[in-house]
């Protein structure tokens, strides 16, 4: 593969707002992006019935690379730039690696309800990583309105979790700013190349670590084939490595990564939601109520002005 073009050489980083023609079709992008992720932890819950927190890391990851890594070649993509790939390589060790194994260790313990505490932050944590990152400089309202999300996320998911902190909240909090880093880099890099190559060539970067960890944890960890299994692994691969992140990346592109986070508030609500039918977890009465909230602040976020 050649290296990129100069077509991409000239297009630099840019850190201004986004076009308002553009808006919807982001918000969309973006919101399909966050419909994926949020079926991610109960997939995970599904997969691991039939593989080790190891192997289904690595096999995702394996897997996740082979069809973006086949899309590339088909599509003849040149190789990115080198100075890409400094960003590159910070969102293959968050998005990549560091969020599903931190996230698939606290499952092994954890509820997905409890879980939903990491993606209640999320959006307020990348959103902050942003600004520190890209100089950003949201509007007081925007805060407002993300802190009121996230207090309002937060404190429906501890309750659901009975409030009790449990051993796999390191692995959870550490999840959230390795994965808030790789959103930050991956937002960036969306601006000068397409969303699903940015994700593309994050998976491939990893190829030489997943490849081996995964024929390393098949001959340490049993494997109990399942519908379920197979089903929770191939989502995690195909849709939450992958698809997710390719929408998401251009929604973020598009819409500025502030405002693309804050559609992230309503992961968690949309991730109990999948528990109750898909995992047969019990979902309190507060639900609707929080939803309300949530959306009110998703509205508010989406309207002010950065």
């Amino acid at each position: 593969m050649r290296a990129q073009s100069s077509a991409t050489t000239a297009t630099p980083i840019a850190v201004t707002g986004p076009r308002r023609e553009h808006t919807g079709v982001g918000t969309l992008q973006a919101a399909l992006g966050v419909i994926a992720f949020s079926l991610t932890f109960p997939a995970t819950a599904w997969g691991l019935e039939g593989f080790g927190p190891w192997t289904l890391v690595a096999v995702r990851g394996v897997l996740a690379a082979l069809i973006a890594g086949g899309c590339l070649l088909v599509l003849h993509v040149p190789l990115p730039e080198r100075r890409h790939w400094a960003a590159l390589a910070v969102v293959a060790s968050g998005v990549v690696l560091g969020f599903p194994l931190l996230t698939t260790l606290a499952l092994e313990t954890s509820t997905t309800a409890h879980a939903a505490v990491v993606v209640g932050l999320l959006p307020l944590t990348t959103a902050l990583l942003s600004a520190l990152r890209m100089g950003t400089r949201p509007s007081c309202t925007f805060w407002t309105a993300a802190l009121a999300g996230a207090a309002a996320v937060l404190a429906f998911t501890v309750r659901q979790s009975g409030g009790a902190l449990t051993a796999a909240d390191g692995f959870l909090f550490a999840a959230l700013l390795v994965c808030a880093a790789g959103y930050t880099e991956g937002g960036r890099l969306a601006r000068v190349m397409p969303g699903w190559q940015v994700i593309g060539w994050a998976l491939v970067l990893c190829l030489p670590l997943t490849v081996p960890a995964a024929a390393l944890a098949l001959s340490y960890e049993p494997v109990r084939l399942t519908g379920h299994a197979v089903a929770g692994l191939l989502w995690v691969a195909a849709g939450s490595q992958f698809l997710g992140l390719v929408v998401w990346y251009r929604g973020m592109a598009s819409i500025g990564i502030p405002r693309a986070s804050q559609l992230q508030l309503a992961q968690p609500l949309l991730t109990l939601v999948w528990s109750v039918l898909l995992l047969g977890e019990h979902l309190t009465a507060a639900a609707p109520l929080t939803a309300a909230a949530v959306l009110v602040c998703i509205a508010v976020t989406q309207r002010s002005r950065s």
